[in-house]
C-alpha cells in the first residue's frame, strides 16, 4: 500500500523499513512536516504515517481526501493533533499505536527529576569547565518526600511505582482511578489538594480540553512553594509563560520538560545555526532550574521498534480490509 510518510527522520526510516520487510507497503519517507502546503506530496498515495507536530486538521485533511488517501496513521499514542471528526466526516480511517513500552517515559520522566534536582548537568557543564565547586550543586532527598502524579494510566502508575522505591509518599489525579497505583499506597485527591501537598508534580495525562492548561498561573499559585515540575506527556498542559513566572518568583523550584507547546517549530531538528526567534523557550533554557529536552522520553530501541511495527500492522489491517484494533473515535 502506497504511503507518504511525513516528518521522517533518519530513525524513522530505519525502523519503518526494518518493520515493513515483511508487508513490503510502498514507502514514500517525507522530511517535511504535514501541514496544508506539503499535503499534495502524498498525491498517489493512499495513506499518510505522521508524527505529533504534524497538523492534520479539517483542511490538510481535505486536501488528503481529495488525494485519495484512505487511512492516516499516526505514530503515537496522542492523536490531538488530528481532527478526528473531521477524518470521520471525510470517511478517513484514522489509527495510532495505543501501546508501546511505558518504561520509556516513565524512566525518562525520573531521569529529568534527578536531573534537575541534584543540578546535574549544572554540575557536568562546570567540571568540562574545570569547575569542581559545589556552590549552587544543592537538591534535595526524593526520599520522604511527596509526589503527586497527575494521569495514573501505564507510565503515570510505572512512574509512581519508581518513585515508591525512592521512598516517597504518592498522591495521584485521574478520572480513573488505577488499582495498581493504589497498590503502591497511591491516594487519590483533587488537582488543588495534590498541587499543594506535593514536593514534586509529574504530568502523565493525555491534551484533552479538559487538560489543556491544566497548570497554569492560578494552580501554580496554589502549589506547594519550591516544588519541582516535570512534563513528558504533552506541551499543551502546561501555560509555559505562567510557569516562567513562578520560576521567577521562586513558586516553581524547578521544571523539567520533555515536551513544549510551541514545540512544532522546533523540535526534531537542528537549529544550531540559526537565530531562535520563540523568546518563550529562549528565556526558559536560561534558569538554571529548568531543563528542556526535545521530545526524545519515548526515544528507545523498544518502544520504537514497538511503534513502527504496529503502525506497519495498522496499515496492512486496512489495505486487507479488517478490522482496525487502533482506530481512534472521532472526537
Amino acid at each position: 500500500m502506497k504511503t507518504a510518510v511525513f516528518s521522517a527522520r533518519r530513525y524513522d526510516k530505519t525502523m519503518l523499513a526494518r518493520a515493513n520487510v515483511a508487508a513490503a507497503h510502498e514507502l514514500r519517507f517525507l522530511e517535511d512536516r504535514l501541514t496544508a502546503a506539503s499535503a499534495p506530496l502524498a498525491a498517489g498515495c493512499e495513506a499518510v504515517c505522521v508524527f505529533v507536530n504534524d497538523n492534520v486538521d479539517a483542511d490538510v485533511l481535505a486536501i488528503l481526501s481529495q488525494l485519495g488517501v484512505r487511512l492516516v496513521a499516526t505514530r503515537s499514542t496522542g492523536y490531538n493533533q488530528i481532527d478526528a471528526a473531521a477524518a470521520e466526516r471525510l470517511g478517513i480511517a484514522v489509527v495510532r499505536v495505543t501501546d508501546y513500552s511505558p518504561y520509556s517515559v516513565a524512566e525518562f520522566a525520573v531521569g529529568l527529576l534527578l536531573a534537575v534536582n541534584r543540578k546535574i548537568a549544572r554540575a557536568s557543564w562546570r567540571t568540562r569547565e574545570g569547575n569542581f565547586d559545589l556552590d549552587g550543586l544543592m537538591g534535595f532527598d526524593l526520599h520522604g518526600k511527596t509526589v503527586g502524579v497527575i494521569g495514573t494510566g501505564k507510565i503515570g502508575t510505572i512512574f509512581a511505582r519508581i518513585l515508591s522505591g525512592f521512598g516517597c509518599t504518592l498522591l495521584g489525579h485521574d478520572r480513573y482511578p488505577s488499582a495498581a497505583f493504589e497498590a503502591l499506597g497511591g491516594r487519590y485527591v483533587s488537582v488543588d489538594e495534590l498541587l499543594a501537598g506535593s514536593d514534586v508534580v509529574s504530568l502523565h495525562c493525555p491534551l484533552t480540553e479538559e487538560t489543556r492548561h491544566i497548570v497554569n498561573a492560578a494552580s501554580l499559585a496554589r502549589a506547594k512553594r519550591g516544588s519541582i515540575l516535570v512534563n513528558t506527556s504533552r506541551g499543551g498542559l502546561v501555560d509555559t509563560e505562567a510557569a516562567t513566572e513562578a520560576l521567577k518568583t521562586g513558586q516553581l523550584g524547578g521544571l523539567a520538560i520533555d515536551v513544549y507547546e510551541q514545540e512544532a517549530n522546533l523540535f526534531f531538528q537542528d537549529l544550531s545555526s540559526t537565530i531562535i526567534c520563540d523568546d518563550v523557550i529562549q528565556r526558559l533554557v536560561s534558569f538554571p532550574n529548568v531543563i528542556v529536552t526535545g521530545h526524545q522520553a519515548f526515544f528507545t530501541e523498544e518502544a520504537i521498534g514497538q511503534i513502527m511495527q504496529t503502525t506497519i500492522d495498522s496499515i496492512s489491517a486496512f489495505e486487507r480490509g479488517e478490522e482496525l484494533v487502533n482506530r481512534i473515535p472521532k472526537s
